[in-house]
């Protein structure tokens, strides 16, 4: 399964009005951390009314908490953009 639906399908518990997750591995290309086959930077946008009551840092934590170690381990760059 390409990293973009994983991630899509592990963000889904959110709920989110709004989920944009896009690739952006080729922006990056001969940088520390890409990789040649691509899926290493993304940049998350995401709108849920699960982040209303949380700080910023609460929601970056519960995104990476949702994504879990061995889908981040295989992640170079991670932009998020939240809201609720």
């Amino acid at each position: 399964m390409p990293v973009v639906d994983e991630i899509r399908a592990r963000l889904a518990q959110f709920q989110p009005d709004r989920l944009e997750v896009i690739d952006e591995s080729a922006r990056h290309a001969g940088h520390a951390g890409a990789r040649p086959e691509g899926e290493s930077h993304f940049r998350v946008r995401i709108a849920a009314a699960a982040f209303a009551p949380m700080s910023r840092l609460a929601r970056h934590r519960a995104i990476h908490a949702a994504l879990g170690p061995e889908l981040l381990a295989r992640i170079h760059a991670l932009a998020l953009e939240i809201e609720d």
